[in-house]
């Protein structure tokens, strides 16, 4: 009963900034009669909002966005974890690897976009490869660190009791690893999502970066106000209903902090 209610607490305390945020919205554009071309109306967004759901736009760019950092995000942990791992436990691959990713950290995401397009075209393919990017080196570090605070005392006491490779990595390793693992994934998500709008400015013709992308050429503030919505609801969706239960159980499960 007290946890229900202070879940409640919770998302009341949450939610309460972003509606002050809607209802200043709502009274300081008419009041100072700002030009729409400026910054939209609260009315003037949500007949966007109603027109783009009506004629299935909306429906079209959310879903097209959703495949696409999915896929990509997908991609990234799958490849990432392993390699992780590998520098986790071998010295000799995270010495030679950690220059190489402190290098391609900085120009992870957004940087790669005009070559991604050079190598791909303008498409899907480009788009997943910068997601990708954006994702895989959070991920892999962060899984490193994971393995990294693992104490070799407890890898030597699995292995003195017959554990081989394989139950060293997938009973110590991966899942003492786990948590860092799923606050990567959620670090990286959100540069997934940078990443996304901006190669989908240029290189496709359908998604919610191309969708704010034309409404700036019409000027229809409306329409990018509107997108803008959609992305911030649609990560927090993401990041509250998915991510932070997901790293909070992961957390609890291998004893780092206890159910309250």
């Amino acid at each position: 009963m007290t946890r229900g209610f202070s879940s409640v607490v919770g998302a009341a305390m949450f939610v309460a900034p972003l509606l002050v945020l809607v209802i200043l919205w709502a009274i300081v554009v008419p009041l100072f009669q700002i030009n729409p071309r400026v910054f939209p109306s609260l009315g003037a967004v949500g007949t966007a909002a109603m027109d783009s759901i009506r004629d299935g736009t909306l429906i079209n760019h959310v879903g097209a966005s959703l495949l696409r950092v999915g896929l990509g995000t997908l991609i990234g942990v799958v490849t990432a974890v392993p390699l992780g791992i590998a520098m986790g436990v071998s010295p000799a691959i995270s010495t030679f690897l950690t220059p190489l990713f402190r290098f391609f950290s900085v120009l992870a995401g957004i940087a790669w976009i005009p070559i991604a397009t050079l190598w791909f075209g303008y498409g899907f393919g480009a788009i997943i490869f910068v997601i990708f990017n954006a994702v895989f080196f959070v991920v892999a570090y962060n899984t490193l660190l994971g393995v990294s605070t693992i104490p070799y005392s407890l890898r030597n006491a699995a292995a003195s009791l017959g554990a081989g490779r394989w139950a060293l990595l997938t009973q110590v390793l991966l899942p003492g690893a786990l948590p860092n693992i799923v606050t990567g994934i959620r670090t990286g998500l959100g540069f997934a999502w940078r990443g996304l709008i901006a190669a989908e400015m240029i290189a496709t013709n359908v998604g919610l970066g191309y969708m704010l992308f034309v409404a700036r050429d019409f000027y229809r503030t409306e329409v990018i106000v509107l997108g803008m919505i959609v992305i911030g609801v649609l990560w927090l969706l993401i990041d509250r209903l998915l991510l932070v239960p997901l790293e909070r159980s992961t957390i609890e499960r291998w004893g780092m902090v206890r159910r309250a």
